[in-house]
């Protein structure tokens, strides 16, 4: 027996070696002549009636949207255009759902529960608390959802998403990832934790596990108002008006990017360490560009999708809401909760180019990304005693343009180094809680659910405080 044992070992020994010496593209030789083969005995065998036009032009379309040189430039533009048609459409509803649910309806419930005398707190942890968090939330995520996940179902009803996930397949192979990776990584565009759930099609415990990790690096639905917002009332402002749309949607752009760069870098660095292990090949067949099919489409983007993630973010959301009031309106001695925090903080968050109201805002808004303005502006709005605001007592309110919220940020002592430490912290810090329950679910593991939250805030503040002390160094 241990002579048989013993000559296995040595065979699997000589076969590993054997693999590493047939270099890194054995698999895709090996796929690559089995489909030679194969279609060179269709041609010889099979007559084709009516495909042969439809085939042609799928490889006519792949040779552009897969080409080594067009293939990137052209999934970042059309990426770019998906979200510039989600932003640009999600504005209009946005706003008619913040009228409905925040101007008009909120008022009345107001004067509904003074008619039936509830208590002052009661009326305010309820309604200024619990109800504006839910409203908000639906007014700001619900529209960019509705228009995001039809367009991405669309793409992957045609057959474009394959030919992301071919395109990206070699950068995270050399990241000892999976090239499927793309795929759970544009879905993380739309919301972290579908792009979690979209990691089971990795067959690879290891590399699923690499890309539940960094798909918080993917800016989701809720990160992007945080984004558009800040880089229009900094970055824009930098330029004249005439062009300052362009630039402000570049930096976004450039964020986006970033992150997946952080993707990529993250994935090699766990590759080589805690998760060291050789990348999986995978044979991609693209299928044949179809037409869309409507219908399905809508259900399935709007029921499966939208609906339910909005139903994650609204269970957590309104807790959140709760605890806003609460900090907000809660005194010791002259200050609020809420002042004695930014006041602690504060100090240590400047080494990092932040402040105490933006850390306050990220813990207080880990159930949902999409209360991250709301918050900051109330918070900021208390800390600055600022008269005239309807956010005086601890209420989320809606504001009538860009420049009130610029107005109020600048009197909170923010400037451009705020504003982009801002916009890098929005990237990188720690996943919802929405997230953080389904990468749970996921990986059955409090250990990896732990890293997955703590990892991105280390990251975060590492890059802030090297942003802070570089700006310092050109700024002194």
């Amino acid at each position: 027996m241990e002579n048989t044992n013993s000559k296995r070992e040595e065979i699997l020994a000589a076969a590993n070696a054997a693999r590493w010496d047939m270099g890194d593209t054995f698999h895709d030789n090996i796929i690559e002549s089995i489909y030679e083969d194969a279609s060179r005995i269709a041609r010889k065998v099979v007559q084709q009636k009516g495909e042969k036009e439809a085939y042609s032009f799928d490889l006519k379309v792949d040779k552009i949207v897969t080409s080594r040189w067009l293939g990137f430039p052209l999934m970042f533009l059309l990426l770019a255009v998906v979200f510039w048609i989600t932003v640009a459409g999600a504005n209009y509803p946005s706003a008619l759902l913040a009228s409905l649910l925040i101007d008009y309806l909120h008022p009345v419930l107001k004067h509904a529960a003074d008619a039936i005398h509830l208590p002052w707190w009661l009326s305010g942890v309820l309604i200024d608390g619990g109800y504006l968090s839910m409203a908000w939330v639906i007014a700001v995520m619900l529209p960019p959802m509705a228009i995001f996940f039809p367009i991405f179902t669309l793409l992957e009803d045609l057959g474009y998403l394959p030919r992301v996930a071919f395109n990206m397949d070699s950068l995270f192979r050399k990241a000892g990832a999976h090239g499927k990776q793309a795929l759970t990584m544009s879905m993380g565009f739309g919301c972290n934790a579908a792009g979690v759930v979209a990691a089971r099609v990795i067959d690879s415990p290891r590399e699923r596990l690499i890309a539940i990790i960094t798909n918080n690096f993917s800016l989701c639905n809720g990160r992007w108002p945080t984004q558009i917002l800040i880089a229009s009332i900094f970055i824009g402002s930098l330029v004249p008006a005439q062009i300052a749309g362009i630039v402000s949607a570049g930096a976004v752009v450039s964020i986006a990017v970033l992150g997946i760069g952080f993707s990529l870098l993250v994935s090699w660095s766990l590759s080589k360490s805690v998760l060291r292990g050789e990348a999986s090949s995978f044979s991609l067949e693209l299928p044949p560009y179809r037409p869309p099919r409507i219908w399905q489409t809508l259900y399935t983007s709007l029921i499966d999708r939208t609906l339910i993630v909005l139903w994650r973010a609204l269970f957590f959301a309104v807790p959140a809401g709760i605890v806003i009031w609460l900090v907000a309106n809660v005194n010791i001695g002259d200050l609020s909760l809420a002042e004695h925090f930014i006041n602690w903080s504060n100090p240590w968050a400047l080494f990092f180019g932040l402040n105490g109201v933006i850390i306050l805002a990220y813990i207080i808004a880990i159930p949902a990304n999409e209360i991250v303005i709301p918050t900051i502006l109330m918070l900021t709005v208390l800390s600055t005693k600022l008269s005239g605001i309807g956010a005086g007592s601890g209420v989320m309110f809606e504001l009538d343009s860009v420049g009130d919220t610029a107005n109020i940020l600048h009197a909170g002592g923010w400037t451009l180094l705020t504003g982009i430490n801002l916009m890098l912290f929005s990237l990188l810090h720690n996943p919802c809680s929405t997230t953080i329950l389904t990468i749970y679910k996921e990986t059955k593991s409090m250990k990896w659910t732990v890293f997955s939250t703590f990892m991105p805030i280390a990251l975060g503040l590492i890059v802030t405080f090297f942003t802070t002390q570089i700006w310092n160094l050109f700024h002194m």
